[in-house]
C-alpha cells in the first residue's frame, strides 16, 4: 500500500513538472516555532493544560482515598450505607470522567483554548503563504512536514466542478 502510494506521488510530481508547474516546499512546523505570538499562545496552552491536569489528578487522589475510607470502614457499614457509599464514589468517580472528556476529549476546553489562540497565527501564516505563492507565480506548494499536506494550489488545478458535472 505506501509503496503503491509512493509510486503514485512520485508519479504525479514527474506529470506536474512535465508541464514546467512550479512547486515549493514549506516547513510550516518551523515557521510557526519562530513567531513569538505562537511560542506564547502555546506557553499559555500547555499551563492551563497543566492546571487542568492536577486538578483532575486531585479528584483521582480524592476518590482513591474515598475508596480506602470505605475499604477500612466498610465491615461496620449495614448494607444500605455500603451501598450508599459506594454509589458516592461511582458518581464521583464518574464526574471526574466526565470533567476529564470536558477538558481533554476531542471537542473540549483544551480543543477551543489552542483553536482561540493558534487559530488566527495559523491564518496568518496561511495567507503569508498564499500571497507568496501569488506574488511569485507558484502553482502548488506542499507542507515539508506533511502534516497539512497541500498548502497552496492554483485555481485551474481545481477539477471539483468538472467531476460534479460528471456526477
Amino acid at each position: 500500500m505506501k509503496k503503491s502510494f509512493l509510486t503514485l506521488a512520485i508519479a504525479a510530481f514527474l506529470s506536474i513538472a512535465a508541464f514546467g508547474q512550479r512547486i515549493a516546499i514549506v516547513d510550516v512546523n518551523s515557521l510557526l516555532e519562530g513567531m513569538s505570538e505562537y511560542t506564547a499562545a502555546q506557553s499559555d496552552i500547555d499551563q492551563v493544560s497543566a492546571e487542568w491536569r492536577q486538578d483532575i489528578a486531585a479528584d483521582y487522589d480524592k476518590i482513591k482515598s474515598m475508596y480506602n475510607k470505605y475499604q477500612a470502614e466498610q465491615v461496620l457499614l449495614s448494607d444500605d450505607a455500603r451501598k450508599q457509599r459506594e454509589d458516592e464514589i461511582m458518581d464521583f468517580e464518574k464526574s471526574v470522567r466526565e470533567k476529564q472528556k470536558q477538558r481533554f476529549g476531542a471537542e473540549g476546553d483544551l480543543f477551543r483554548k489552542r483553536q482561540e489562540l493558534v487559530r488566527p497565527i495559523q491564518d496568518k501564516v496561511f495567507a503569508a503563504i498564499d500571497e507568496y505563492a501569488q506574488d511569485r507565480g507558484y502553482d502548488l506548494i506542499f507542507d515539508k512536514a506533511g502534516s497539512t499536506g497541500l498548502l497552496f494550489a492554483t485555481d485551474e488545478f481545481d477539477k471539483t466542478e468538472d467531476i460534479r458535472r460528471k456526477l
